[in-house]
């Protein structure tokens, strides 16, 4: 089979099958040692509030929700720079990359993606059950995704390589940005780009390799398809995603800017002819 026909049997496998990503339980050991320097730093931490406060009952009891807060943070930021520190350590054994790679057996880029992936599943779990919102968007930046806190994230899932993203992208709730997946026995690794302002609708799944131009709106429970390139200011629907209509809320939007912005000109133009007539 060639190349090109390789290609087209995963695009059409892709919108024809679940893309859940298979994950090899046998790396979840890593856990272990993350758990276990996370969990001593926020044990010394809270032995060290009892051992100061517990003889002072009421004071001991004002300060324990904060401390427990505490405590939450302190476990999540050293999992984060411990990850962070394996994560390293992993990377320059096996640099990450983007391609079709085989799932079978000693193929050392679904191993190290598996490894990679189990690592950051962990952390980033927590970060995203945390009790203040946007701390998972820390995570993301930490584990190499360009992404701001203009961006929303309201239950979605976003992988955590080989994603960019703009300003004040919204991804809906359950939907799904994949710069990876898992179709029959090939990995494919694409990275995804959502510029500024692209939007991804409730329950719509980002396949690898897609890119979202400025404005545009992927409709809700929409998929895309591999490597699918998404001109600006439109909005896709289905499965594969195709175009519907123009996406008039960005040219309204556009309209404003560019009328604030012509009047702020006027405004300074006006300013500058009043100030020499008057000189």
């Amino acid at each position: 089979m060639s190349k090109k026909n390789n290609i087209d049997e995963l695009k059409v496998d892709f919108v024809t099958t679940s893309p859940i990503q298979k994950l090899s339980l046998k790396y979840l050991w890593l856990y272990l040692p993350i758990i276990w320097f996370s969990g001593t730093l926020t044990l010394i931490q809270f032995i060290a509030f009892w051992r100061d406060y517990y003889w002072i009952p009421i004071l001991f009891y004002l300060l324990l929700p904060a401390v427990i807060l505490a405590d939450i943070f302190i476990f999540i930021f050293s999992s984060l720079l411990f990850t962070k520190l394996l994560l390293i350590l992993v990377n320059l054994i096996h640099k990450p990359k983007e391609g079709i790679f085989s799932i079978k057996k000693g193929d050392r880029d679904y191993q190290f993606w598996c490894i990679r992936r189990t690592l950051k599943k962990f952390v980033i779990w927590f970060m995203r059950n945390c009790p203040i919102p946007y701390v998972d968007i820390i995570g993301f930046s930490w584990f190499g995704v360009k992404m701001n806190f203009s961006n929303s994230i309201l239950d979605a899932w976003v992988d955590l390589e080989f994603i960019e993203t703009g300003k004040r992208c919204f991804i809906g709730q359950g939907s799904a940005v994949l710069s990876s997946m898992i179709v029959g026995q090939y990995l494919i690794i694409r990275k995804v780009i959502l510029e500024d302002q692209a939007i991804v609708g409730g329950q719509a799944v980002v396949a690898p390799g897609t890119i979202v131009r400025k404005d545009t709106l992927i409709g809700a429970m929409s998929m895309t398809s591999l490597n699918q390139y998404l001109e600006d200011s439109w909005v896709y629907m289905g499965i594969p995603a195709r175009k519907l209509k123009p996406n008039k809320y960005a040219e309204k939007r556009r309209d404003v800017v560019v009328k604030r912005d012509v009047e702020a000109g006027e405004k300074y133009e006006m300013k500058i002819e009043n100030k020499e007539n008057s000189e």
